[in-house]
């Protein structure tokens, strides 16, 4: 069994920090990061989103973080203002434990990025 990444992790508990103060809560996990990267990309602020809309919320975030590392491509963006990203380099076999540290990785350069 691969052990977590102490200092990964001590990242991201000060990015989970750093988003309560810029939010007002804290994400309680993975998929609640995605879901504020996901309407940040999106661009049309807090609203009320069907269970298909937060997927594709989620989807949205995933693709731009892991644009970073080439692995997706923003291919435009239709008619209501939702990205459509497209994969150009194919993503590595990963176990859970790594998929998560890649993403939890990536959701903290986001931030560095995005939120200065």
């Amino acid at each position: 069994m691969k052990k977590t990444d102490p200092e990964l992790e001590i990242k991201w508990g000060k990015l989970l920090n750093r988003v309560e103060v810029l939010i007002g809560k804290r994400p309680t996990d993975l998929n609640g990061m995605l879901f504020l990267i996901g309407m940040q990309e999106l661009g049309q602020g807090v609203r009320t989103y069907s269970k298909e809309e937060k997927q594709d919320l989620m989807h949205i975030a995933v693709c731009k973080v892991l644009s970073y590392s080439g692995f997706y491509e923003l291919e435009g963006v239709d008619e209501d203002g939702w990205p459509h990203w497209k994969l150009v380099k194919s993503l590595p076999h990963f176990d859970l434990l790594e998929q998560e540290n890649l993403l939890k990785t990536h959701i903290i350069e986001y931030f560095d990025r995005e939120f200065q």
